[in-house]
C-alpha cells in the first residue's frame, strides 16, 4: 500500500512538474530588433520565468516546420506555438477574417475592431474543440507593402507581367482579384524563386527582406498597405485548461504583457525599416490616390473567395463601428 501511495505521489509530482514547463516553438530566427514574432516570443518567455515557469525556446524549424508544429500543438506535445495565421485557420477558416485585404485602416484599428466585436474569441470557438487556442494576434509589422524585382508599381494593372510569391491560396485569390499572376512557396526557397525569376515580388511588412536576406535581390518597393501584417500565438488547449488557477492567471498576465512589447516594437519597426530599404538602394513609389481606390476596390472582390458573406458580417461591422 505504501509503495502504491508514493507512486501516486511520484506520477502527482511529475504532472505538475510539467504543468510548469513552457516550450515555445520560435517561428522565425531569435532577433528582437527586426522580429515581431521574435519579441512576443522573448516578452512571453521572461515573464514565464519570472513567475516560476520553467521556459526553452525551441528553434525555428527545429521539430518540424508550421504543420509539423501545429500538429504537435493540437496533440499537446508543444505548450506554445509561434504560428502563420493560415494554421489556426486550418481549424476554423474565421481567422481569415484578421488578414482580409484593406478591411482595417491601420494596425491599432484591427485591435480596436477585435476589441469591440470580440473577434479572437469567435474565431476560438471553432479552434479550441481542435486542440489548441489561439491566445494573440502577433504583428510582425504594420501595413504589408508590394516588394518587386521588376519595376515601379502605382496601380493594379501595373502588376501584370509580374508573378507574385503567395504564402497561401488565399494570398493567390487576391493576385487574380488584382490581375497578376502568382505561385506559392514557401519561405525558404524564396530567395532563389527570386534571383532566378520563378517568382518577381511578394506582398510583406517592410522589415522582412532584411530579416530574410532578400534586402539585395528586390529592386522596388511600394507601401500599399494591403494588409496588417500577422501571426498568432496558439497553445495547446490540454496543457492550458490543465493549468492550476493560479498558474493560468500568471500565463494570461505574460501574454498581456507580452502583446504589449509586440506593438510597442512595432512603433518603430517600420520606420527602421524603411531607412534600411533606402539605404539599399531600392526604388520606393507611394501609391496614387486613384491608384489606391483601384487596389482596394479590386482587393474586396477576393473577399467571398476567402469567406461567404456570413463569415465576413462580423469583422466587416467591428471594422466599420472602430473605424
Amino acid at each position: 500500500m505504501k509503495i502504491r501511495i508514493l507512486a501516486t505521489i511520484v506520477l502527482l509530482l511529475a504532472g505538475a512538474a510539467s504543468a510548469q514547463e513552457v516550450r515555445i516553438g520560435l517561428d522565425s530566427p531569435p532577433d528582437a530588433a527586426r522580429s515581431g514574432s521574435y519579441v512576443f516570443a522573448k516578452a512571453l518567455g521572461e515573464q514565464l520565468k519570472a513567475s516560476g515557469f520553467t521556459v526553452k525556446e525551441l528553434p525555428v524549424n527545429s521539430i518540424g516546420g508550421e504543420a509539423e508544429r501545429l500538429d504537435q500543438t493540437t496533440q499537446g506535445l508543444l505548450e506554445v506555438n509561434m504560428a502563420d495565421l493560415a494554421r489556426s485557420a486550418q481549424l476554423n477558416k474565421l481567422t481569415f477574417g484578421f488578414g482580409l485585404p484593406y478591411l482595417y485602416d491601420s494596425l491599432a484599428h484591427l485591435d480596436r475592431a477585435d476589441a469591440a466585436g470580440g473577434l479572437l474569441a469567435k474565431v476560438n470557438e471553432g479552434v479550441i474543440p481542435k486542440g489548441a487556442r489561439v491566445v494573440a494576434l502577433v504583428a510582425v509589422g504594420g501595413g504589408t507593402g508590394i516588394f518587386n524585382t521588376r519595376h515601379e508599381i502605382s496601380k493594379p494593372d501595373d502588376m501584370a507581367d509580374l508573378r507574385m510569391r503567395g504564402l497561401d491560396e488565399n494570398q493567390m485569390k487576391l493576385f487574380k482579384s488584382w490581375g497578376t499572376n502568382g505561385v506559392v512557396i514557401t519561405m525558404p526557397e524564396v530567395a532563389n524563386a527570386l534571383q532566378t525569376g520563378i517568382a518577381s515580388g511578394y506582398i510583406n511588412p517592410p522589415f522582412v527582406p532584411f530579416l530574410f536576406g532578400h534586402g539585395a535581390i528586390l529592386k522596388y518597393y511600394t507601401p500599399a498597405n494591403v494588409s496588417q501584417s500577422l501571426r498568432v500565438a496558439m497553445v495547446s488547449e490540454d496543457w492550458y485548461k490543465k493549468l492550476p488557477a493560479d498558474r493560468k492567471a500568471a500565463f494570461d498576465a505574460a501574454v498581456v504583457k507580452a502583446r504589449e512589447a509586440n506593438r510597442a516594437w512595432v512603433k518603430t519597426s517600420d520606420e527602421q525599416a524603411m531607412e534600411q530599404i533606402a539605404k539599399a538602394g531600392m526604388k520606393i513609389t507611394p501609391l496614387t490616390p486613384e491608384g489606391r481606390k483601384q487596389f482596394q476596390e479590386r482587393s474586396r472582390t477576393s473577399w467571398t473567395a476567402i469567406l461567404s458573406e456570413a463569415e465576413i458580417k462580423p469583422f466587416v461591422d467591428a471594422a466599420n463601428k472602430t473605424r
